[in-house]
């Protein structure tokens, strides 16, 4: 295990160098949780009542606004409002994988705007670096942070071997703007070449596919626990979604509320036990 990952979160909050990352990890010290819900439903009002419902055991809320049916311009104002109400951090998984100049359009302007209030994005390395530059351009000078999808929680990804080598390598060369990873485990050491020795860096792990109570949704997402991912993995973020609000989109408030302080839980006591905590 690195020695990143044994640093508590404040620690790494005191000295990392983008915005984003260091109130993310400030916030999930705060609150004392690594838990991130993806509110992965079409309307609004389940929208708006599961963001309510979980948002007091989340650092960071993670939304696809392009599946809203009936979205409009006053859905991020709220979604905004519910970000200050409950203290946490938006993460749009927008998942850009164009050349520069169109990330760039789509992450700045078009109906949903993207920068303009998600605090963390994400994107597919496939176009090189140059999508890295073209996000870069609108999201740096807003203090917004960037993850790279070097791996995902699908079985049969092809996002493994020298393609996540390559993800790495480029989030190095762009330690200004790139926070992290979506992966599985630490990238500590991973793309390094030969001679090249381990740098001093702390490349956030958000990691989907955590589940405690299933191993698979039939659809190809598999699922481990939050100590296999926190302790064993040494990842720094668990998301969970279904697992949380149901497959009644959140309809019973009191269930989700006790699953959300279910996963809070688990999570941060994978995270005492990673960094020997234990008062």
């Amino acid at each position: 295990m690195s020695s990143v990952s044994k640093q508590t979160y404040a620690q790494r909050a005191a000295q990392h160098p983008n915005p984003a990352a260091k109130a993310l990890l400030e916030t999930i010290e705060r609150k004392r949780t690594n838990l991130s819900v993806s509110v992965d439903v079409t309307k609004q009002e389940d929208f708006f009542r599961i963001i309510d419902t979980v948002g007091p055991y989340v650092c960071l809320l993670k939304t696809h606004v392009d599946i809203i049916e009936d979205f409009e311009p006053s859905v991020i104002e709220r979604l905004k409002e519910l970000s200050q109400k409950h203290d946490f951090l938006i993460f749009e998984d927008r998942k850009f994988a164009d050349i520069g100049n169109t990330v760039a359009l789509q992450y700045s302007a078009g109906v949903h705007k993207i920068a303009s209030w998600s605090h963390i994005t994400n994107a597919h390395p496939v176009p090189g670096p140059s999508i890295i530059s073209g996000l870069k351009s609108v999201g740096l000078p807003l203090g917004r942070g960037l993850l790279l999808l070097a791996e995902m929680s699908t079985k049969g990804s092809l996002a493994t071997g020298v393609y996540t080598e390559e993800a790495v390598r480029m989030a190095r060369a762009n330690r200004d703007f790139v926070i992290g990873f979506i992966a599985q485990r630490r990238m500590d050491g991973v793309g390094l070449r030969e001679g090249e020795s381990t740098p001093d860096e702390d490349l956030l792990i958000l990691t989907p596919g955590v589940g405690l109570d299933t191993r698979g949704d039939g659809m190809g997402q598999q699922y481990r626990t939050p100590r296999e991912v926190i302790v064993e993995s040494g990842c720094d973020v668990i998301i969970v979604g279904r697992g949380i609000y149901g497959k009644d989109n959140g309809a019973n408030v009191e269930a989700v509320r006790a699953q959300a302080e279910r996963y809070r839980a688990e999570g941060w006591k994978a995270y005492r036990e990673r960094v020997d905590i234990s008062d």
